[in-house]
């Protein structure tokens, strides 16, 4: 099969998306991969083509899923902000209001907001967890709760790449008696038949393909979307001992995303496993009704999540970043659709968001994993094609 190959459909007037999405497989080093979008809860835009594995492996099929890594958290942040607008979560609340283990080291102020906008201060864990106990649901949580903070609370903000996980899925245990990965089954992913998981179900395990890192093509071939990261991110990410690398290290040694405990496992930070049109569904149920299915968030709870709660310097990814109520807010270091516009990359490519001025729900999904964090060029190429098709 010719991995360049584009299957699906497009509405008219969206034709520049396939175009940018076959140019991800020609010039942009795309093997396998998908993209949807919705607009007002009609589904517009539904491409897949490749391979389910960078190296082979079988077509991409229209329903083959993968693992997004921190687009997770999107869907972490919304099983919060669903508790908050059914009044059992409180965001102003002390999280040790729910979890008193957490009061440890002087955290005892830490909000459930401030969670949401990455200012706990716990970005890394002095121990590092093996992957083994990242997933027994028990270590996480323990380590999280008995941490020092490590910049303080609520007076800056850092991105929490891995403890995130045992934050949000912690919290939503303690508020609703579920965990996670049930809460999402149960009020997300059966609301609006998606196939989108936090742990995933053993009878779909032949549904997920395969990621790995792949080389970056150079600008020339990508066609110039790249640009150089400035030094101090490289020296950052260079550090063992920066916070940068600690964050991102929180689990050591790295996991293997494709072994079936990890993908079982529910990191709300880092290990949802979706398809590129179930993550354009829930997006565009977060901002208004869809076919055959509900709106999520009230408009008060809209508007949460995308007031900037944490702006500028950022303790762990040394560039300026903008957060809303556990999402990525439009800006430099994470573009999207617009300023209003709201969602979160996964580390190595995947991006799904929401824009309420336009009704676009918006899913992109990878295996082949290049070096970037939050503004990956195929992403951007597919993001700047929807652009001309909704002027």
């Amino acid at each position: 099969m010719d991995v360049t190959e584009v299957h699906g459909s497009v509405e008219p007037g969206y034709e520049p998306v396939r175009t940018a999405f076959a140019g991800n497989f020609t010039r942009r080093g795309d093997r396998g991969a998908a993209v949807a979008v919705y607009r007002e809860g009609r589904k517009v835009v539904d491409l897949w083509g490749g391979t389910a594995a960078p190296d082979g492996g079988g077509p991409w099929r229209e329903d083959t899923a993968q693992t997004v890594r921190s687009a997770t958290k999107g869907v972490a942040s919304a099983c919060l902000l669903l508790l908050h607008q059914r009044g059992q979560l409180d965001l102003d609340a002390p999280v040790g209001a729910y979890w008193p283990e957490f009061k440890a080291h002087g955290k005892d102020r830490v909000t459930v907001r401030e969670v949401l906008a990455h200012r706990v201060g716990v970005p890394a864990l002095d121990v590092p967890l093996t992957p083994e106990q990242a997933l027994d649901g028990v270590s996480g949580p323990r380590a999280v709760a008995a941490q020092r903070p490590l910049f303080t609370p609520g007076a800056a903000h850092g991105y929490h790449a891995q403890t995130f996980s045992w934050l949000a899925g912690e919290l939503v245990q303690r508020a609703s008696g579920r965990s996670i990965g049930r809460f999402v089954a149960e009020e997300i992913t059966r609301l609006l038949g998606l196939d989108l998981w936090i742990g995933l179900p053993a009878d779909r395990v032949g549904q997920v393909g395969r990621i790995a890192d792949i080389e970056v093509p150079p600008p020339a071939v990508s066609g110039g979307l790249r640009t150089r990261a400035k030094q101090s991110v490289h020296d950052a990410y260079a550090d063992p001992d920066s916070l940068t690398r600690r964050a991102f290290a929180a689990i050591t040694p790295l996991p293997d995303e494709n072994d079936p405990a990890y993908r079982a496992g529910e990191l709300a930070a880092s290990g949802g496993i979706a398809t590129a049109r179930s993550l354009a569904r829930f997006y565009a149920a977060l901002v208004g009704e869809v076919q055959d299915g509900p709106r999520l968030f009230a408009p008060a709870t809209l508007t949460a999540a995308r007031t900037p709660e944490s702006d500028g310097p950022d303790q762990v990814l040394v560039v300026n970043t903008l957060f809303g109520l556990g999402y990525m807010l439009h800006g430099p270091a994470s573009p999207l659709l617009a300023p209003g516009s709201f969602g979160h990359p996964g580390r190595g490519g995947s991006l799904a968001f929401a824009d309420p001025g336009t009704g676009i729900g918006f899913g992109y999904v990878t295996n082949g994993m290049q070096r970037n964090v939050t503004a990956d060029p195929r992403a951007q190429a597919l993001v700047r094609a929807l652009k001309e098709c909704i002027r």
